[in-house]
């Protein structure tokens, strides 16, 4: 079952009133969203975008718009659903357990599964920057989105293992980062590969360029005193919206709520361990 991240926190700071309408960018399996169309009776809604598929074809809800697309297109979604006024807009900036677990995507280098990672239907897969992509290229994204220690040993043996033959698979993957990097980081709490699938997954799907794209047309389209709230796991992530957060208060466009990010609490990382890395940023539009 999908447990929603930091829900108690969310539904505090959003504060869903009657009749209120908000966006969820990142609805997944609806968790957030479903607790918000428990609060916004009768009349408000929720305009749910998913760049995933799959998941919007499970979502069947009254006050519920689900839109298979990219956030990046915030504005022209809002626009072709004439979905106004909105009080508040959440971005939650995980990926469900769904990917991990069933979508059959590589996301997980626990699973031996096709190398892919996006989640639109078409575009760059990840099996294409690991074997298309050059040296340089590939020791950059895991050296800035993975934060990976071995991230120019790892593209050095990607490249050598892709002349003898392609990686398409995540265990083919995890072979060769095993082969890059010493012993030690082998048996570290966190797994050797973790960095790795991060940054392809980032890259794949162009996850910081996006929330660029969509910070200023989320902030544009809420009403005014509308809340902005976002859940990153990742520290480029949260820097990126902490700038923006903080710009945005220097023009006086909208007060931060949040001085510090808000962090899951010991029970919520006890019964939902993927909170652990989340945290989560409030803007009020003035």
């Amino acid at each position: 079952m999908h447990i929603p991240v930091l829900l108690e926190e969310v539904l505090e700071h959003l504060n869903p009133q009657a009749n209120e309408n908000f966006i969820d960018c990142t609805i997944g399996e609806a968790g957030h969203s479903l607790a918000i169309l428990e609060r916004n009776k009768p009349k408000g809604k929720v305009l749910g975008i998913d760049w995933e598929a799959e998941n919007i074809k499970k979502l069947e809800e009254d006050r519920l718009i689900p839109v298979c697309g990219n956030f990046a297109n915030l504005k022209n979604i809002v626009r072709q659903h004439n979905f106004q006024p909105i009080s508040g807009i959440l971005l939650d900036l995980g990926f469900s357990s769904w990917h991990t677990d069933e979508s059959g995507k590589g996301f997980s280098f626990q699973q031996d599964e096709p190398l892919i990672m996006r989640y639109a239907e078409d575009g760059l897969t990840a099996a294409e920057i690991v074997n298309q992509w050059p040296e340089k290229e590939i020791g950059d994204i895991l050296k800035e989105y993975g934060e990976e220690t071995f991230a120019r040993k790892i593209a050095k043996e990607i490249i050598r293992q892709r002349k003898i033959k392609s990686i398409i698979a995540t265990t083919e993957l995890v072979e060769t980062i095993k082969k890059a990097v010493p012993g030690w980081y082998q048996h570290k709490r966190i797994h050797f590969a973790t960095r790795t699938f991060q940054a392809l997954r980032i890259a794949t799907n162009q996850e910081l360029e996006n929330l660029k794209e969509v910070l200023p047309q989320a902030l544009e389209i809420l009403k005014p005193e509308g809340k902005l709230i976002i859940i990153s796991f990742h520290s480029l992530e949260d820097r990126i919206v902490k700038n923006f957060l903080r710009e945005k208060a220097k023009d006086n466009i909208l007060k931060i709520i949040t001085k510090k990010p808000i962090t899951a609490s010991i029970e919520e990382i006890k019964f939902n361990p993927r909170s652990r890395s989340a945290k989560m940023r409030v803007g009020q539009k003035s």
